[in-house]
C-alpha cells in the first residue's frame, strides 16, 4: 500500500523554524496535504516529538521522532527512531556533544518547547544549529546504537551537505538512503555519484515554514505503517527512488 510522506520537517524548536509551526499546526497541515507519515527532525533537539506524535495520533497521523543532527564537519544528518524513547536518549547524547553558546533569540528566534495544546513549556537555552563533535563518519553507528536510521540530508544543495563538504558520499558510512531536495535533479547526482544506484532516494521538504510543506507526491509502499516499518524500509538497500 502507498503511504505518502515527507520525513524532515522543523518546528517552533529550530532557532529557523517559524513560530507557526506547532505541533498542532503541522499535523493539521500535513492532513490538509494528504501526508500519511511525517518526521518531526529539528535542529540537534527531539524535544518537541512528544507533543507531535500525540497530537498526531489523535488525528490519524504517523509521526516518526527523529532530529537533524549537524555533524563536526558541518553536514546535516536526519536521524529517525522508532520510539520516543529512543528519540529522547539520543536527544540527551547528542546535548553533551553540542557547543554550549546561548542562543540570541533577537538574532535567531526563540527555541521554544511545546506540549499537545501549542501551549510553551519551555526554552532551550543553548543555540540549536551549532555543530556537534560528531562525525559524519560517527553517524550511522551511533544510529543504530539508539535503535535508529540516519541518512544525509538535502545532499545537493550548496551548504549543510555531505556532498557540499567533501564533494562525495563516504562509501564507509555504509548508509541505506540519501536524502535529495524537492527540485534535485537525481539523474545529473547519479552520474557524477554511482552510489546513489544503490540506496533508496527519499525525497523531504526540510519545511521551516508551514507555507513550505509539499502535498502528497512522494510514497513508501509498506504493508503497515507504523515508523518501525518505515525504518526498517529505509535500512535496506533495495534501490527505492520516489522523487
Amino acid at each position: 500500500m502507498k503511504y505518502y510522506y515527507d520525513l524532515h520537517l522543523h518546528s517552533c524548536l529550530s532557532p529557523c523554524g517559524d513560530m507557526d509551526m506547532t505541533p498542532n499546526n503541522i499535523v493539521g497541515m500535513s492532513k490538509i496535504l494528504n501526508l500519511d507519515v511525517i518526521a518531526l527532525t529539528d535542529h540537534n533537539s527531539s524535544l518537541n516529538c512528544k507533543a507531535t506524535m500525540e497530537v498526531g495520533k489523535n488525528n490519524g497521523l504517523c509521526v516518526i521522532p527523529g532530529m537533524e543532527l549537524t555533524t563536526c564537519e558541518e553536514i546535516h544528518m536526519v536521524f529517525l527512531f522508532d520510539t520516543l524513547e529512543k528519540a529522547l536518549a539520543f536527544n540527551d547524547y547528542v546535548a553533551e556533544h553540542q557547543l554550549k553558546i546561548k542562543n540570541r533569540p533577537d538574532i535567531y528566534g526563540r527555541q521554544v518547547v511545546m506540549n499537545n495544546m501549542d501551549e510553551e513549556i519551555s526554552e532551550v537555552d543553548n543555540l540549536l544549529i551549532l555543530t556537534t563533535d560528531i562525525s559524519i563518519m560517527e553517524a550511522n553507528g551511533l544510529a543504530e546504537q539508539f535503535g535508529g536510521i540516519c541518512y544525509p540530508a538535502h545532499i545537493d544543495r550548496d551548504s549543510m551537505s555531505v556532498l557540499s563538504v567533501l564533494g562525495e558520499i563516504p562509501t564507509e558510512c555504509d548508509f541505506s538512503t540519501i536524502e535529495i531536495s524537492p527540485d534535485g535533479d537525481v539523474e545529473t547526482l547519479k552520474k557524477s555519484h554511482t552510489i546513489l544506484n544503490s540506496v533508496n532516494i527519499v525525497t523531504n521538504s526540510d519545511a521551516h515554514y508551514l507555507e513550505n510543506m509539499r502535498e502528497a507526491k512522494n510514497y513508501l509502499e509498506l504493508e503497515e505503517l507504523s515508523p518501525a516499518s518505515v525504518i526498517n524500509y529505509l535500512k535496506n538497500k533495495q534501490k527505492f527512488v520516489n522523487v
